[in-house]
């Protein structure tokens, strides 16, 4: 069959047009704006989803891996360990000290921040490079899902970010089901024992408690991570005392220890967390509460056997 000059230029056309349309396309979809608040309120606009992240918080390269988005980190601080992918990334300093000139070699068009655990004067710093910031601040056990959404939705994973938030807040609701209306326990969790340090109420420690039926004996204080007195915790009388320890087998409860009068010595009720579990605002939070309602299961069981 013969082809007419008329109609091969007509082809022509519409293979260009459909070529063009291809383009046009792609180009919108790689250029696509993304708009997100982040958890201080701040409105982010990127001109694409972020492919070169640093993270400046062991938490948020968590959050970002589970949001599908650990392909795109590119940063790392100290103490990224999880998951094993997240330890072969470039190490840029630390919370208290940043290498400021490595972050900017390394062409990040996205740096996530956590306000509380990073230095202000090194946050201060970056802020002058001009490359956009994300904060990241999780306070409650569901704030959780929505950073791992927001996250997604910032480094164009939503679909992966949005299956592992589902199956967070799943299992968040299967645990707090199972532990309702458990007998309180009083306890008094430490952080540090020198200078003597606690978490208030807003803290998510002790929201973990709450969950689990504990009940924070300091959860009135203001600060964050307040400082109290030894006589304080001995007033309070709690019924257990638990901290984080890599090491189930060391803790720094000795001071408790030597207070026979202390209900949680009387009865050895002790206990520790890995930190990584409970200290990290990260779907493996919900491993720790786990671990912290099997304690505080095993301090119901004590009562009535024990002085």
């Amino acid at each position: 069959m013969r082809v007419r000059p008329q109609q091969l230029r007509a082809c022509a056309l519409h293979a260009l047009a459909l070529a063009a349309a291809s383009l046009c396309c792609g180009s919108a979809a790689i250029a696509a704006a993304v708009s997100v608040v982040d958890d201080t309120g701040r409105t982010l606009v990127l001109p694409q989803p972020a492919q070169r992240i640093i993270s400046l918080a062991p938490h948020i390269t968590e959050l970002l891996f589970a949001a599908g988005a650990g392909e795109r980190v590119v940063g790392v601080i100290d103490y990224s360990n999880y998951p094993e992918e997240a330890k072969k990334i470039a190490n840029i300093g630390s919370h208290a000290m940043l290498d400021l000139e490595r972050i900017v070699s390394l062409k990040p068009d996205l740096i996530v921040v956590w306000r509380d655990g990073n230095a202000q004067r090194q946050l201060e710093k970056l802020l002058s490079l001009g490359i956009p910031v994300y904060y990241s601040e999780p306070q409650r056990l569901e704030d959780i899902a929505r950073s791992v959404e927001k996250l997604g939705m910032v480094a164009g994973t939503p679909a992966a970010a949005a299956a592992a938030a589902a199956a967070y807040t799943a299992r968040l609701a299967r645990l707090r089901a199972r532990h309702a209306g458990l007998p309180p326990v009083p306890v008094f969790y430490q952080i540090w024992n020198r200078p003597l340090m606690t978490v208030s109420g807003s803290h998510i420690i002790s929201d973990v408690l709450a969950l689990c039926g504990g009940r924070n004996v300091f959860a009135e204080l203001k600060p964050l991570a307040p400082v109290i007195a030894e006589e304080a915790v001995i007033e309070r009388d709690p019924e257990a005392v638990g901290g984080a320890s890599v090491d189930p087998a060391r803790d720094s409860f000795d001071a408790w220890r030597k207070w026979p009068r202390l209900l949680a010595t009387r009865r050895d009720n002790f206990f520790t967390i890995h930190p990584d579990l409970i200290s990290r605002h990260t779907p493996r939070i919900l491993d720790g509460v786990e671990a912290v309602c099997a304690r505080l299961q095993a301090v119901r069981a004590k009562r009535g056997s024990r002085p």
